[in-house]
Order: C-alpha cells, then structure tokens, then sequence
C-alpha cells in the first residue's frame, strides 16, 4: 500500500488541506496564490493533459513524486528539484523563551513575502499564509525569521518557509522556531516532517540534529503550460 507521504500534495487537498482544495476526485489543486502544488490520486499520463485543460491560469504548477516522472511534453518543465522527505521521529522539548515569536497575519504578508524572495525556501505567494500557524521574529518590528505549516496530509504536518534574513544568521532563529512547529504539531495529534534539497548539506545536519530522519528522497517538478 502506497505511504501518505509518498503522495503528500494529493492526500494534503484530501485530507488536511481540504478546505483549500480546488478540482475534483482524481485530480486535486490549491489556488495559485496559495500554493503551486498539484496532486493525482493515481499517476497515469493522461492526468496531466486533463490537469492542463482543468488549470485555467498559466503560472507554474508543483507536481510531487517519489520516483522520477516523464512528464508529458504539453507541460514545458521548469525545474526537476531532488529533495530528501524527513519525518520527525523525537519528543517534544522546551524552546527558548527569551525570543519572542509572534503569530503572523495578513498585514504581515509584505513583509513576508519580501523575506521569502530574499532567502528563497521553497514557493510563498500571496496566499501562502492561508495554510495557518506562520510565526515570525521580528527585529525593531521588522521580520527577520518565520516558519509555518504547509502541505498536511493527515496525520501528518509539514514545517515549510523556515528562513532567516541573512543579516541574523546564527543567533538560532530557525531552530526556536523548528522546534515551536514541531512541539505544536505533536501537541495537536499530528507527526511533523519536512523536505528539503539533497544539496542542502548544513539545513539536512540542523534538521537531523533536531530529530529528523530521512523518510526517501522526493522528486518535485516545477511545470507551465
């Protein structure tokens, strides 16, 4: 039987995500300015011609693998990105209470999708934030670390836009707010995990110092009409 994880866009709109979910049974969506990701409840080739013809804005789309795809040549593909699927597999632990994380909302979003282009973690649109649970640092009421929650096929929950303006690097922002995510996700019932670049060498040490274990590598496809 196939792992949740193993299609976790699809099941995400299927399950814990579904209050944001566009399409139909086969072929599930977010709103662009949510997020770019797609899901097949099966793979078959001809899901991406009824995909092309069910999309109707032209920006790019994420189709999530966990093996390597041909795609089908109506879809030009952008970026074939290799990432390794992480689950967290630790307790939770207490997190530095000296730095303050706040609770993000809409009038955050220009200041976090400034960060996000800056530090570039994975796709952030307009929208993104309708996920829930984004938490910032701030610094003289300028945001200089978040992280939230994205994709979350039940039971699981994925930490995702973990980013530090590079001006505050080392001060351990991202491992309060790693472990903040973490502890929340566990607390609401759920299993944390994440994905990250194979050639992201030093985040894969910060995630398996903290209690990550590789689950399989992933393959994500960056794909416009």
């Amino acid at each position: 039987m196939e792992h949740v994880l193993d299609n976790p866009a699809y099941n995400a709109l299927a399950t814990g995500n579904k209050q944001l979910a566009k399409g139909n049974e086969q072929i599930k969506y977010f709103d662009k300015e949510v997020s770019p990701f797609i899901g097949f409840k099966e793979y078959r080739p001809d899901n991406f011609q009824q995909l092309y013809d069910l999309i109707t804005h032209s920006g790019p789309v994420g189709f999530v693998s966990p093996v390597e795809r041909e795609i089908p040549k109506i879809w030009n593909v952008l970026n074939a990105i290799k990432c390794l699927q992480m689950v967290y597999t630790g307790d939770a632990t207490p997190t530095d209470v000296s730095i303050e994380l706040l609770a993000l909302t809409d009038e955050h979003i220009p200041q976090m999708l400034a960060l996000t282009k800056l530090t570039n973690p994975g796709p952030f649109a307009e929208r993104t934030i309708d996920f829930g649970f984004y938490y910032g640092i701030f610094d003289n009421n300028k945001l200089v670390a978040m992280a939230g929650q994205r994709m979350h096929p039940s039971p699981y929950a994925e930490v995702s836009a973990v980013c530090t303006h590079p001006d505050h690097t080392g001060k351990g922002y991202a491992k309060v707010l790693l472990q903040f995510h973490i502890n929340r996700i566990i607390a609401a019932g759920n299993i944390p995990f994440l994905h990250v670049r194979t050639d992201n060498e030093r985040a894969i040490k910060v995630y398996e110092t903290m209690g990550f274990e590789t689950r399989r590598e992933i393959c994500f496809y960056i794909m416009k009409k």
